[in-house]
């Protein structure tokens, strides 16, 4: 551990398991406080008790972040817990059907489009309130290489994720200049 995260809290979405786990460990490695924004409880309660058991202080919220009311309810909680925001990962994600376009219902196309992209949307919205409070963080959004080279019948997943780099974008040109935003 090197402290490097030290005082800080981060919101990492999708952080029940995969690479949201593993972020979120690693920013409380790093001495970094760590929400973990998570939609299926069982898997948030699961993740926030085995990084306690680690010396991590972490809370679980469970969060659709398709979901508006979700998102500021995530916020509020982080804050009223830790009394500040100084990252946000967002990492929640789904994939696509992977049905050819005309047998993909609208419902699926926009399920997608809302958990990978306007989720990202909502959180940095609420977030980046938060940060700017504090002095200045970073947002960070976590997309995929099908942003820029798709495979079949991956459309909403796709363009979902092309949409991620262009928020980023727009976001790191829009933020006041101590919080900046970036993809990986």
């Amino acid at each position: 551990m090197t402290g490097r995260l030290e005082g800080k809290v981060a919101i990492v979405t999708g952080a029940g398991e995969g690479i949201g786990a593993a972020i979120a460990y690693k920013i409380g490695v790093e001495g970094g406080k760590v929400v973990l924004a998570e939609i299926d409880a069982h898997k948030g309660r699961w993740r926030e008790d085995w990084l306690r058991k680690r010396g991590i202080e972490a809370l679980h919220v469970e969060t659709d972040v398709a979901s508006e009311e979700d998102v500021k309810n995530m916020v509020r909680e982080a804050v009223n817990a830790y009394g500040r925001l100084d990252i946000l990962v967002n990492n929640a994600g789904i994939g696509s059907s992977g049905k050819p376009i005309f047998e993909q219902t609208l419902e699926d196309w926009k399920r997608v489009i809302d958990v990978n992209l306007t989720g990202a949307r909502l959180c940095s919205k609420y977030v980046a309130k938060e940060i700017v409070k504090v002095g200045g963080g970073a947002i960070i959004n976590i997309s995929s290489t099908r942003a820029f080279q798709s495979e079949p019948n991956t459309k909403p997943y796709s363009a979902s994720k092309g949409g991620l780099y262009a928020l980023t974008h727009a976001l790191a040109v829009s933020l006041p200049p101590t919080t900046s935003a970036s993809t990986a």
